[in-house]
């Protein structure tokens, strides 16, 4: 199990490359300068220096990145030092082509970008691990380095025949027995049958690319083989003797990894956040960037680290929008809100040439301090030095939405009812949404997660069952848990194979309601749901519904909402059933966010589930950080107009203006010492 850390302060600063300017001592003695100047006081380095650190195979050429660890050390500032495994040098390529990936196509790719390497090759695991293993040995105690940063971004698959053969050799220790995998991939439709595990091939649009369980299958097996090339670089570092801590900078809604796969590998989650801000209002990026926080921070239910976010603009989006006045200081403590203890930016000196040449940075080709992008990052530094106290503090949620990505991948190769959109991400960001309304805490889970911590449980879209987890979902109603379960779940299990008997499976006795058929709108299209007089949660308003909706035979169901259009007008659409000590509630469709903001206030009275704040305005996100000896209460305004939200009891107010009254993008913390 990855260990417990804490560093008792906030980290703030982020990526430094000063690999480009080694020629240039006065930059980096002018650098050190403005990072005080900024409250900085962590950098990372090393992510993007193999090339510099290893010139020729065999020539270690470390003495240039030590005298930066320790100029920067001597002013209290530490250095998070990251693996170069992520981008490697030309004469690896040139000398070893093996390493290089093949795609789907089975091409293999020439030397260029960043991840084009194949996790597989034992040539580029040794070179990997030889040069990690120089970097431990000489840093690996140095008090200037405070973690080891994993490679970068980890991403992307190979189909090499090195990739292929382990992928076989994976499916035979999972299966067995060729007839196994036979029958739980149901290979016997189209007559795809297999008589022995060397037939297999990776998914490729030249051949095998509609057997949805092979699909799923090579997924999986991508995440393990990334894991297992990660925890080859940590067994190389730890070789040496270094009890530094670790981490790897994951990404957000990164959709080819599964995620919760790095738990207990690392010490402490990290990943880099790059919202798109001023796209649209400010709070609905604001709630999408406080879910990605949320999932984070769930994967190990332990604080994180912002890895990454960007000073200004982008350079790789469409449109590379600035951060308006205000924007930079509100994003960070978002991040602090919802339980990173560091803000880091990339990067900290912009870069004089390549792809990233006009990415935001700290430090612009101008190279002075004088900017508003400087003040700002000042203005950071200067709140997270007066937030120190929140450092290693938990987040409590008491409210969770089952986001997972397993079956993510098996919705997206369902093939019906929808195969432009399922519209699943939107789904789990409306139930979302409609919980933090409430001005709750959330947990983004998977299905490998523990459910008895949460008294409100929203599960949208589980389509894919994993094993037993209709059992667990049984388990936490009767204990008096409240299921929110929604339309296209329980259909098939964890090998994308149908259920028979009836679905929500092993659930119809929960819930009292059967799926019976499901239609799919198409985008033009809409139904509407007409709530029944007098329903346990008060619903008067009549909702819209797009996008897929379900009918269902009711059993012992008390119907709250019935269909208002169609053919299957007057069919029950929202239905409660009292089961155990809990509660259960079934949406049968996709429906419009104010739904949901009706729903989830109802469920979380019915909960005894609430917020510190009184009331929670729209745009305003409350979120709670928990210590032994005090509650933390995060309150900020994404809205574009000035908003009130009062408290109640006694507290302390440790940031923010003394006032109730809150301007745009203004953040208040307030401490509750616990008696």
């Amino acid at each position: 199990m990855a260990r417990k850390i804490e560093y008792g302060r906030m980290l703030h600063g982020g990526d430094y490359n000063p690999e480009q300017w080694l020629d240039r001592p006065d930059i980096l003695k002018k650098d050190i300068e403005y990072f005080k100047k900024a409250h900085i006081n962590t950098v990372s380095m090393g992510m993007f220096s193999w090339a510099v650190l290893e010139p020729e195979e065999g020539n270690y050429q470390f003495d240039w990145l030590e005298k930066v660890i320790d100029s920067l050390y001597a002013e209290g500032i530490s250095t998070i030092l990251s693996t170069p495994s992520g981008a490697r040098p030309k004469w690896l390529s040139d000398k070893y082509p093996e390493v290089l990936r093949v795609n789907e196509k089975r091409e293999k790719n020439l030397f260029g970008g960043r991840h084009n390497h194949c996790y597989t090759s034992p040539v580029y695991r040794e070179k990997v691990a030889e040069i990690d293993r120089r970097l431990g040995e000489k840093f690996g105690k140095h008090p200037g380095v405070i973690l080891w940063h994993i490679s970068n971004e980890f991403g992307g698959e190979c189909h090499c025949p090195l990739c292929q053969e382990k992928f076989r050799e994976w499916l035979e220790k999972k299966y067995g027995m060729i007839e196994n995998l036979n029958s739980r991939w149901c290979t016997t439709f189209w007559s795809h049958r297999y008589q022995n595990f060397s037939q297999i091939e990776s998914p490729s649009s030249l051949g095998e690319n509609e057997l949805h369980a092979l699909k799923l299958d090579w997924k999986r097996f991508v995440t393990e083989q990334t894991v297992d090339f990660m925890k080859a670089e940590i067994t190389a570092l730890r070789e040496t003797g270094t009890e530094i801590p670790v981490t790897t900078n994951l990404m957000y809604d990164y959709d080819g990894l599964d995620y919760k796969k790095f738990r207990e590998d690392v010490d402490i989650i990290s990943w880099d956040n790059y919202p798109g801000w001023h796209k649209k209002e400010e709070w609905l990026t604001a709630t999408d960037a406080g879910m990605q926080h949320d999932l984070m921070r769930s994967i190990r239910k332990a604080p994180f680290l912002m890895m990454e976010s960007c000073p200004s603009a982008t350079n790789w989006k469409p449109i590379n929008k600035l951060k308006k006045p205000g924007m930079l200081l509100a994003a960070s403590l978002q991040a602090i809100a919802h339980g990173s203890d560091s803000v880091l930016y990339f990067q900290l000196r912009q870069s004089q040439g390549a792809s990233e040449k006009f990415h935001g940075a700290v430090i612009d080709h101008y190279g002075g301090n004088d900017t508003r992008v400087f003040r700002e990052v000042t203005e950071v530094g200067e709140a997270l030095e007066k937030l120190q106290e929140v450092t290693g503090s938990v987040t409590c949620a008491r409210a969770a939405v089952l986001y997972d990505r397993e079956n993510d991948w098996a919705l997206k190769d369902a093939q019906g009812p929808r195969n432009e959109d399922m519209h699943y991400q939107e789904c789990v960001l409306k139930q979302y949404r409609a919980l933090r309304a409430e001005g709750l805490d959330v947990d983004v889970i998977s299905m490998e997660h523990a459910l008895s911590d949460y008294k409100i449980l929203a599960v949208p879209m589980a389509y894919l069952f994993s094993e037993k987890y209709e059992e667990r979902l049984r388990e936490y109603v009767a204990q008096g848990g409240t299921l929110v379960l929604t339309y296209w779940s329980g259909l098939v299990d964890e090998t994308d194979k149908c259920f028979l008997g009836g679905t929500p499976y092993g659930l119809k006795d929960v819930m009292g309601v059967r799926s019976t058929e499901i239609d799919a709108l198409f985008d033009w299209e809409s139904n509407h749901g007409i709530p029944e007089h007098g329903n346990r949660l008060g619903l008067q308003k009549v909702y819209e519904c797009k996008n897929l909706c379900e009918l269902s035979e009711v059993s012992d169901a008390e119907v709250l909402m019935r269909y208002a259009d169609d053919f299957y007008a007057g069919s029950p659409l929202v239905t409660h059933k009292a089961y155990g000590e809990g509660h259960a509630y079934y949406v049968g469709a996709d429906m419009e966010q104010a739904f949901y903001d009706d729903l989830f206030k109802g469920v979380a009275e019915e909960a005894g589930v609430k917020s510190l704040a009184e009331a929670v305005p729209e745009g305003v996100s409350v979120n709670v950080r928990q210590s032994e000896n005090a509650e933390y209460l995060f309150i900020q305004n994404f809205s574009r107009k000035e908003v009130v939200v009062p408290v109640t009891g006694e507290y302390q107010e440790i940031y923010g203006t003394g006032s109730e009254v809150l301007a745009p993008l203004q953040t208040r913390v307030l401490k509750f010492e616990r008696k």
